[in-house]
């Protein structure tokens, strides 16, 4: 069973085609009249034009009533687009058209704000086929043209915390002096109690907010420069798809406040670490103020299925930073091993063959 729900497309202000949102130039450009248009301009137009989808407020019953798949219904060729609950901007199979899926960004489901895309699918593209250079041993087939057209940019759900830390650590030092006098050894032994403390802020820590994203990959495509972070505008899903969290943020705050506190604490203990620290004997370190923000991070992916196992390349869509879980074809290794034995033993055969003829 499935449910529908209201599509939210962006039409050219000019013409009323399709428009996507263009990385490089931080604009939206049409594809029919070849017009870029700027997210004040459009702004303007959606609020003016009265075919423009109001911005309404769903309710935490009919947004968590949804059920597994729902089904929405093309603006512009009439088709049916099937998504799951937690996708928030797709695309029509049929005929192309972007499709932002309102009711699911309403709500305590809407983003404060949004990194938009800076590089576009072609600079993900290029990063991709680069995997192979200096990789002998990956498959022929990791990189096709079949894989690089699933290449997807994907806007992910992240939680940001701050946190202000407060509070002291007591720490028991010991040292020791050695010396000789003669055929005698001494040893002086200082005890220390030490006392660090001190209050630091932490600002925007960030948490992945969906269960479909490994938390390993987001954090090693990090860091995104936050400063570039701006109010969330359902424009900027233009031409990508969008997640929306699955995890709520207050659980994940357990996670990341345990990971500051041991940051403030090893810290504090590095300061003292001339005095040999040997046991921890009082912290008082605690976190408060705690502000949480949902954010969209732009992000590049492509999943590749080889032998049974799923293998991930993904793309910081701002900076792009990129990581690549990389496969080895058993078959070429084979090769490359029979091939280096050969070598090598055709080499041993002629230098025994040359050190027999100048031996004898």
């Amino acid at each position: 069973m499935s449910k529908k729900t209201e599509v939210l497309d962006n039409k050219c202000p000019h013409c009323g085609a399709k428009i996507d949102y263009n990385p490089k130039t931080q604009n939206f450009k049409c594809e029919y009249c070849g017009i870029e248009t700027t997210i004040k301009e459009l702004e303007k137009y959606n609020i003016s034009n009265k075919s423009a989808v109001k911005n309404e407020k769903a309710t935490e019953e009919n947004i968590d009533d949804y059920d597994e798949y729902m089904t929405y219904t093309c603006q512009d060729c009439g088709a049916e687009i099937i998504a799951d609950k937690e996708t928030t901007a797709t695309f029509c199979v049929y005929c192309g058209n972007n499709a932002i899926l309102k009711n699911k960004l309403s709500g305590k489901f809407s983003p404060k704000e949004i990194i938009p895309f800076k590089k576009d699918k072609q600079d993900a593209i290029n990063a991709f086929i680069s995997l192979s250079k200096g990789r002998p041993l990956m498959p022929k087939k990791f990189n096709s043209q079949e894989n690089i057209e699933k290449i997807r940019g994907i806007y992910i759900p992240f939680w940001f915390h701050d946190f202000h830390i407060e509070g002291a650590l007591t720490m028991k030092g010991v040292t020791h002096e050695y010396w000789s006098v003669g055929n005698t050894d001494y040893t002086k032994t200082k005890v220390y109690e030490l006392i660090r403390e001190g209050n630091v802020d932490f600002h925007s820590v960030p948490v992945d907010g969906s269960t479909r994203f490994d938390n390993a990959l987001m954090n090693t495509i990090q860091p995104y420069d936050y400063s570039e972070l701006i109010p969330y505008n359902h424009a900027y899903l233009a031409g990508f798809l969008a997640e929306r969290y699955d995890v709520e943020g207050n659980d994940t705050r357990e996670e990341v406040e345990k990971d500051i506190l041991n940051d403030v604490k090893n810290t504090f203990k590095q300061d003292a670490s001339a005095f040999g620290i040997t046991k921890i004997k009082d912290n008082t370190l605690q976190t408060t103020n705690h502000k949480i923000e949902y954010v969209l991070l732009p992000v590049y992916m492509v999943n590749v299925k080889y032998m049974g196992k799923i293998y991930t390349f993904a793309m910081n869509g701002q900076t792009g930073e990129f990581i690549g879980n990389i496969p080895v074809d058993k078959i070429k290794l084979i090769f490359i091993t029979l091939l280096s034995i050969i070598t090598l033993f055709l080499l041993y055969l002629v230098l025994s063959y040359f050190l027999f003829k100048v031996g004898s």
